[in-house]
């Protein structure tokens, strides 16, 4: 029987004062003032700066549309109500790590205590997508067909180029500070879900770690779900950039599913050629070129994605997604989230400036009610057209 390819989607937000736009460890403010209905969905993180936001199980696109955009506008009302803002983007532009309070909680004390530094400097946030698939012979085999598609998604979320007050001349610099940690990066293929197992269950065996959530490649089965989870992507800004990106990862899923039960299958390539492409997507986003590895050829990344988008055509309409992914064109057109971070930049040389932006953009389309007034940055107040569509 065909997966329903049902949606999960986890937000990692920062957490920012509205006065100083520095990131502030105050996450136990805000879960404090949370109602017991939301206890499920938002959830802390090893650093206090950090809140994540995470939908239900979610039958198609819209019912993610509509729990994201509530996540999103309940975080932002309790944020304004302590006169924090949260933002979305995968590195704050200027705060250091160092300055941040971990979470006293016993498993980020566990990690902390294992990777020393690069557990403490880890201050990243981003966006995870998972799509359920039951039979897990056939979701090992989709796993490997994906890592090919990493890279595109990388480059079209983009969204950290600044790091500790620096321009960093990369689109996706969360990338190279999540490569400090073990275990992560794209996985190499395995034959089938026994071989898998077998790995996770070695490596608990050995002491390496506990359990297979410490397994933190670009993409994996979840430990303890029944789903593929994407976690390459940069954190994107806007709700309907979350949303296209989550409905162009299902349709993915839904197209390389629809290719296997025809008996035919997506064409594996060598992990240190993805490496390859994985790279350039963090030097240039959707600036750059990718290699197209079937005609060995370098290739405009947007070309890529919109070949991506031609190839997934044929599900977009049963999974009723069509409009969401129109959104993918949108980020072509107007540049990921660290290109526009870089034009403001460059017409402010103002980092706060930066960060003002990254919050109105968050707040893009939420229900914030009473509080909507609030949330219009002081620097871009009486200017926020400078950035706008």
């Amino acid at each position: 029987m065909q997966p329903t390819f049902t949606l999960g989607i986890e937000e990692e937000f920062q957490i920012v004062d509205r006065a100083t736009r520095e990131l502030r460890s105050h996450i136990q403010m805000i879960m404090d003032d949370q109602g017991m209905l939301l206890r499920e969905f938002i959830k802390e993180e090893m650093h206090q700066s950090v809140v994540e936001a995470g939908t239900g199980i979610c039958q198609d696109i819209q019912q993610a549309r509509r729990e994201v955009t509530a996540l999103r506008s309940e975080l932002a009302r309790l944020a304004i109500s302590k006169d924090l803002r949260i933002a979305a983007a995968s590195t704050h532009p200027f705060s250091h790590w160092k300055d941040q309070l971990i979470t006293p909680n016993p498993r980020y004390k566990n990690i902390i205590e294992d990777l020393q530094i690069v557990a403490r400097s880890n201050l990243i946030f981003g966006l995870h997508v998972h799509v359920g698939i039951d039979d897990k012979d056939i979701l090992i085999q989709i796993v490997n067909e994906m890592r090919y598609f990493l890279p595109h998604l990388l480059a079209l979320t983009s969204n950290s180029p600044f790091w500790i007050g620096r321009n960093t001349g990369l689109k996706s610099y969360r990338s190279k500070v999540f490569d400090k940690f073990p275990r992560t990066n794209i996985p190499d293929e395995f034959s089938s879900w026994a071989e898998f197992e077998g790995f996770v269950n070695l490596l608990i065996k050995t002491n390496c770690l506990d359990n297979g959530k410490k397994i933190w490649w670009d993409v994996r089965p979840h430990a303890f779900f029944n789903t593929l989870e994407v976690r390459v992507c940069d954190l994107p800004m806007r709700v309907d950039e979350t949303i296209a990106v989550a409905a162009l990862i299902q349709a993915l899923v839904a197209k390389l599913y629809s290719l296997r039960a025809r008996n035919l299958g997506w064409r594996r390539y060598r992990r240190d050629l993805i490496m390859e492409n994985k790279w350039r997507a963090i030097r240039y986003g959707i600036d750059g070129k990718l290699l197209d590895l079937g005609k060995m050829t370098e290739v405009p990344t947007r070309d890529l994605i919109y070949e991506l988008l031609a190839f997934v055509d044929d599900v977009v309409d049963d999974l009723g997604s069509r409009d969401e992914l129109k959104h993918i064109e949108w980020i072509l057109e107007h540049g990921s989230g660290a290109d526009r971070q870089l034009e403001v930049y460059k017409q402010s040389n103002d980092l706060k400036t930066v960060v003002d932006y990254i919050v109105h953009e968050t707040h893009r389309g939420l229900d914030l009610g009473e509080n909507a007034g609030a949330i219009l940055p002081v620097t871009l107040a009486g200017s926020s057209d400078d950035y706008d569509d």
